[in-house]
């Protein structure tokens, strides 16, 4: 047995747009999500969000199984335009009131809520001028995050601002698989740039609202494995790790772009425009970093340990270890918390994923160990959320994925415990990994 430090908070996550629906109740507005699902061919199995686990009506069902299970931490997001059905200015009361009545019951089930503020569901009144492309919605994401915060504040304590910056940059817009579905090198790499701006002002005014609180933000980040010992592969490593981590994080945390990595994009004539004064605000101190964490990715030959699960990630445990202590050596040592880590079951049709999935159990616990080893090399992470709590609407997989460890029937909406959930369960009481 491998005890964690005490205090370690042990979470699930969930998203607003993926377990919520109730896409068009109460005053809430459209978001580009429920834009996009209504593209023909966009979704795998031409799914939507709509109802999803129905969450909105059901929030309490879901908060009785994270309290079967023992957790004492609930990562979720706010959907924007559930509280701001424009994006900017009219308030939704109903919204802010749900929220209410989700982290009242948290806490009253000695669970601490940790609200992403942003996860991808950007209202679509703001897409039509312009989405992220334009500017002026960093500001009113701002307007937004001190609204929210203000109103939350004596309840929630821990606030990640934006979740994945990198994704919804590169899916939404570089590549076309996501909301808001364009495809442009140039598009994508501005809208990356305004996200991290965005998150910048949201650190601002977030404190603003609750001097207190704690904040932070949610990257992607992978590992990268050199293809040999020889300094031309440790280089292309390196070039790797400050492409697809340093992109992302080097703003927040060194106030600059990996310099390498901004003259490729210059040459390419990608390069987004940066204005002065941005990365002065990109950089605000945070609290604490949020890892998300699927993919080891290896530049050379893959090893023989490294087996894939029912994804298309990467099985290896060790690459979440070495992501923790790079971050730990690359940015003086900031405090983490695991924000996403998880691996699905494959359903192409309507039967329910797999109430015994000794594969997620198994993932569970390599996984929880190597966060365990980080630990131990002197990475500073203090919780561990797994994607997901509940089988949901997994983005354009629609509802073929299942990364859930609560099975969702979504005919009756009954929520049953998977073998994963009464593993997971044995850990986080007894506050250590266990065999």
């Amino acid at each position: 047995m491998l005890t964690f430090p005490e205090g370690f908070l042990w979470s699930t996550s969930t998203a607003a747009y993926q377990i919520e629906g109730g896409w068009n109740v109460d005053g809430k507005g459209l978001s580009i999500w429920d834009t996009y699902t209504r593209r023909n061919g966009k979704i795998k199995d031409g799914t939507d969000g709509d109802v999803a686990c129905d969450s909105y009506h059901r929030y309490m069902d879901d908060i009785k199984v994270m309290k079967e299970i023992g957790v004492n931490s609930y990562r979720f997001s706010i959907s924007w335009p559930r509280i701001m059905p424009d994006g900017t200015g009219r308030v939704n009361q109903a919204g802010l009131d749900y929220y209410r009545r989700l982290v009242d019951a948290l806490r009253e089930n000695d669970i601490e809520p940790l609200i992403t503020l942003f996860h991808w569901d950007l209202p679509q009144t703001l897409q039509d001028k312009g989405g992220w492309l334009n500017r002026d919605v960093t500001d009113y994401f701002a307007d937004y995050v001190h609204l929210t915060v203000d109103a939350l504040k004596d309840q929630v304590t821990r606030w990640l601002t934006i979740n994945e910056i990198n994704i919804h940059a590169c899916c939404g817009h570089m590549n076309g698989e996501h909301a808001p579905g364009f495809k442009d090198d140039i598009v994508g790499l501005q809208v990356f740039h305004n996200l991290l701006l965005a998150h910048g002002k949201g650190v601002i005014a977030g404190r603003s609202a609750s001097p207190g609180g704690k904040f932070g933000y949610a990257p992607n980040l992978d590992y990268f494995y050199a293809a040999d010992s020889s300094v031309q592969a440790q280089a292309e490593r390196d070039f790797a790790m400050a492409k697809g981590n340093g992109w992302v994080a080097d703003p927040v945390f060194l106030g600059k772009y990996p310099a390498d990595v901004w003259k490729l994009y210059e040459e390419q004539g990608v390069a987004p425009r940066v204005l002065n004064g941005d990365l002065k605000i990109i950089s605000q101190p945070i609290d604490f970093l949020g890892v998300n964490f699927y993919f080891a990715n290896f530049l050379g030959e893959k090893p023989a340990d490294a087996g894939k699960t029912d994804w298309h990630a990467l099985y290896y445990p060790k690459g979440l270890t070495d992501l923790l202590v790079w971050i730990s050596e690359r940015y003086a040592s900031p405090e983490m918390v695991i924000t996403e880590s998880g691996c699905p079951e494959l359903v192409e049709t309507e039967p329910l994923s797999t109430i015994h999935d000794t594969f997620r159990v198994n993932y569970l616990r390599d996984y929880i160990k190597a966060v365990h080893e980080a630990i131990q090399k002197g990475a500073k992470v203090k919780g561990y959320s797994l994607w997901s709590l509940l089988d949901n609407m997994e983005w354009q997989q629609g509802y073929t994925l299942r990364f859930g460890i609560v099975q969702v029937d979504f005919k009756t909406f009954e929520r049953k415990l998977k073998d994963s959930a009464r593993y997971y369960s044995k850990v986080v009481k007894a506050n250590a990994w266990t065999e």
